[in-house]
Order: structure tokens, then sequence, then C-alpha cells
């Protein structure tokens, strides 16, 4: 995966902001092909039209089309061709994840002790155990350590122990970019971790940068959720109004040192910033033990981790996550990786009794997809977000599970995540929130996204013109532009303007340069920009 540029300041609002308005105005100009055939009327032909386009000159097309109640094939290029999905994984992982942990599986964050009560003393270690939960946020932390001060304890004899054995040690997911290390959509897998505000980005701190008072004064820093548990290494500086805006924040590797660097003008916009911890598992614990603090309860000894809670031992206080049917929205709608990862081990969990790691986990997804009609055997599927660049999955395995999935009790919920093309709000449109706005594909379209440099897929549903639901599934991949996102519009757009026995081919919007968001998901790039 390429780096992408993460900020958005005011110097880059110069070619970002206009950058997104046209990709979303350019949904208006969907139309047929200047000099088209009026008599060119068949779907396969409109649809090779739009694959014909230059931007896919040596690249590779897997896409098929399906009436999704009779599973009709109604279009195909080379449907078997395995090809890189990027985040169209996360249609297997989600899946999987509603029919083995279950539409009402919560998470459970808590607090236990085996040691004994003396009077407002507890002696012996505090355990803080967690089991995957993705969202669990400062706030909820912050009411663990309520109840244990509401129970009447004020001190803690032993240590604050961080017990994160429920997942395996293995942060990091197969052939993740090693520069993507501070990169919040590439955050470490903890069975324990925090996330820093409502979109749940699990193992990140929020920093923001402002400038000072005046040029030369150094400019200020915060950091969300408050915590010591990372450093700020402040070598930015404030600068003249109408200055440079280049403020950068980055982690350094294997660190929870936090570099700011660059200038901000006096009167410039604030930069904010997602950044990945190192060790979730510690961050967590440094933010429930501050929690602990701040409710007047002293832990005398240190902090530890990986250490497993005794049997026997007495929970003190719980906290339960949103039931995974509600979860499934921040993790689809945002293309969430982190949430995809940790249910990718709680899965593995669930199977096996063994502490949760990918190789158990992705068993597990494969074991359900045989049952969806998925070959398990005619995919390569490493991790549950599609981040890694080994995934290899083929458009006649996705409608499969697609059409497969509408027969299942939970398909209700699973199918309430999927964005939804031109749809407002990130919680709702989510990464379609921008496309085919102004066409007949407008608030109809409910598919799964998917970014990776050279790497772009759209699977879902879609209605033609009299209404009847054809499922989809587009992968392109080894093109050179940076988005072929216009190419996968138009077929949708195609598929949405069609009837049973017409269809016509539309032309693919053209935006000189790059488009914004070709490399990676746009959630994935803080502000969202779709």
């Amino acid at each position: 995966m390429s780096r992408p540029v993460r900020r958005v300041n005011k110097r880059m609002r110069h070619w970002i902001l206009p950058a997104v308005l046209a990709v979303a105005a350019a949904g208006l100009s969907f139309g047929p092909p200047a000099g088209a055939d009026s008599d060119r009327s068949g779907l396969p032909e409109a649809i090779d039209a739009v694959l014909g386009d230059p931007r896919m000159e040596g690249g590779a097309a897997s896409v098929v089309v399906a009436d999704a109640a009779s599973g009709d094939l109604l279009y195909q290029h080379l449907p078997s061709g395995r090809l890189m999905p990027a985040s169209n994984t996360k249609l297997l992982t989600s899946a999987a994840a509603m029919e083995l942990l279950g539409p009402g599986h919560r998470f459970t964050t808590d607090v236990l002790s085996d040691g004994a009560r003396r009077g407002n003393v507890l002696h012996g270690d505090l355990y803080l155990r967690g089991t995957g939960d993705p969202t669990t946020l400062a706030k909820d932390y912050d009411g663990l350590a309520a109840k244990i001060a509401d129970s009447g304890i004020r001190r803690v004899s032993g240590r604050l122990v961080a017990d994160d054995t429920r997942f395996d040690a293995r942060r990091i997911g197969d052939t993740w970019g090693g520069d993507d290390e501070s990169s919040y959509y590439a955050a470490q897998i903890s069975a324990l971790s925090v996330a820093p505000d409502t979109d749940y980005d699990t193992g990140t701190v929020i920093v923001e940068v402002s400038p000072g008072a005046k040029a030369g004064a150094r400019p200020r820093v915060t950091v969300t959720p408050e915590t010591d548990y990372v450093d700020i290494d402040l070598r930015a500086a404030t600068v003249a109004a109408g200055g440079a805006d280049t403020v950068a924040v980055e982690r350094q590797h294997g660190k929870n040192v936090i570099t700011v660097s660059g200038t901000v003008p006096v009167g410039g916009d604030t930069t904010k910033e997602w950044v990945t911890v190192w060790e979730p598992t510690g961050y967590a614990a440094a933010v429930f033990r501050d929690a602990l603090a701040a409710h007047g309860v002293k832990v005398s000894g240190p902090t530890s981790a990986g250490k497993a809670t005794p049997r026997g031992a007495e929970r003190l206080a719980a906290h339960d996550s949103m039931p995974v049917k509600d979860l499934m929205v921040p993790f689809m709608k945002l293309s969430n990786n982190m949430h995809a990862e940790s249910l990718t081990k709680a899965m593995g969990y669930r199977a096996t009794g063994r502490p949760g790691n990918w190789e158990d986990g992705i068993a597990a997804i494969g074991g359900y997809l045989k049952t969806a009609g998925v070959d398990p055997g005619k995919i390569r599927q490493v991790d549950g977000s599609g981040l890694s660049r080994k995934d290899n999955v083929a458009a006649e395995q996705y409608i499969k599970l697609l059409r497969s999935v509408q027969a299942e009790p939970w398909y209700d919920d699973w199918y309430r995540s999927l964005p939804v093309a031109c749809a407002p709000g990130k919680f709702d449109g989510g990464t379609l929130r921008t496309r085919m706005c102004g066409t007949p594909a407008a608030l109809n379209v409910h598919a799964k996204t998917g970014s990776l440099t050279g790497a772009s897929a759209l699977s879902g549903y879609v209605k033609d013109k009299d209404g009847r639901e054809l499922v989809f599934s587009i992968i392109l991949n080894n093109y050179l532009p940076s988005s072929v996102k216009a190419l996968e519009d138009a077929i949708v757009v195609t598929l949405a303007s069609s009837t049973a026995d017409r269809a016509e081919p539309v032309t693919p919007r053209s935006v000189r340069g790059s488009e914004p968001d070709g490399d990676v998901e746009c959630s994935w790039r803080k502000p969202a920009r779709c």
C-alpha cells in the first residue's frame, strides 16, 4: 500500500475540496457516450464498453452481475479470476461474524481480583481483562473505575495487570506495510485497547496542533484521550500569518513518541491527526489507571501485561460493548480495519478455545463460507480487513456470498451496514456517500468499497429500472491511474438505468489528474473526505 496523505490543512484544501466537489458533481453528467449506437441495447456490450476505458489498459478485471433472486447470470468477465479485493474482504469477515459470533454477541471488558478486601484496601492484584472489544472508549474505562471506587475501594496493594490473553500477541497482519505503522487504519490488534472517539479507531490517539499566539511561539498540542502513554516531541514552529502550513504528525518506529514537525501560521487551522500507539494493551492499562486515580483509587504496584486472570477471581466491574449487529455499522460503513481483525481473532477463539489468532480466525471464516456456497479453496484470505496484498478473491465468489446471505435471519442487520450511494452522513452513506449522486444509483446502491494502490473493488446490491434486484461484484487490479472508481460507478449506474431487455453504457466521468481517495478507502483519511 502506498502511504496516503492523512492530514487535511489549509495548504491542502486548495486542491482537496475542489476535487471532492468535482467528483460529487460529476455524478450529474453520466450519460451515453457521444456517438453511441442507439441500437446497442445489451447489458454485456454496455459493461464491456466501460471496461474498455483506457484507464484499464494493461489492467485486470473480474466482474459478475446476476439476478439476486434467481441467480441468473447477466454478465461475467473473468468471473473466476482471483484478484486483490482490498476492503471487499470485509464482506467475507462480516458475514462470518454475524453467523459465528451472532448478531447479539457483545465483547466484555471486566475488572477482577483474587485478593482479600480489608476495609477500603484491596490486598492483591487488580486485573483488567479484555476480550477484544474494538469500541472501548476512555469513558468506558472511566465507568469501570467509578464502579471500583463506588464499591469503597481506595487502595490496591498489588499491581494493575492488563490481561490481553484472549488474543495472541501478534499485533500486525500479514504483509501490512511497514510505512503504515503510525497510520491509524493499520493500528496494532490487542484484546485490550482504546478508541479515541466514536468512529472507534481503536489503538489510536488524536493529536491536534494549533498555532501559537505569535510567530516564533510554540504551537499548542493536545492529545485525546489525555494520557501520558504517548510523549510529544514538538519540533514545529509558529510562523507569521499567511505562511506555509506544513505540520506533520507521526509516531516514531517502535516507540510511543509522536513527532510534531513543520510550520503552522498564526491564525491558521488546527491540524488533527489520528495516530497509532505502540502496544495498545499498555495504552488501555494507562487510561484505566488514570481513571482509577481520578476516582480516588490508588494502585500501589506497577502495571504489567500479558498475564491471565487467575481462575476464581472475583469480578468487581464489567462493561459490555454494543452487540455485533450494531458494531457492523461503524465497521462496514467506515471500512474499519481494526474491527475486522478483532472479529477475526474473536471467531478464532470461539472456534478453538485457543487465544484468538489470524490462522484460526481465517479457518473459521472458511468454514462458514462453505455453508454459504463460497469455495474457500478458490480464494486466499490472510486477514480480516483486506489490508494485506496477499488476499485474492474472484468476483464469482462474492456473487455466491451476496445471494446466500439473503436467506439468513441476520441479513437485514448486515445489509443495513453496507454503504449507500449518495446517502448523507458517514453512518448512512459511509464510503459511498459522495458517489453516484444525481444518478439512478443514488440511494439505490448498497455495496462495499475497496481500495489499495492498484486495486479497487465494489460489490453489493442495486435495483434496475424495473425494480429487479441485482447483485454485482467488480474487482479491478493492476491499473496505473490513481483511481478507477469512475469505472465502477459507470458500471453500477448502467445497472441502475437498465431494464430487463435494454441497457446502454454510461460514460465514466473524466477527472483530470489524480482522483482523491484512489489508493485507500476515503474513510481512512482524516477528516474523512468521502
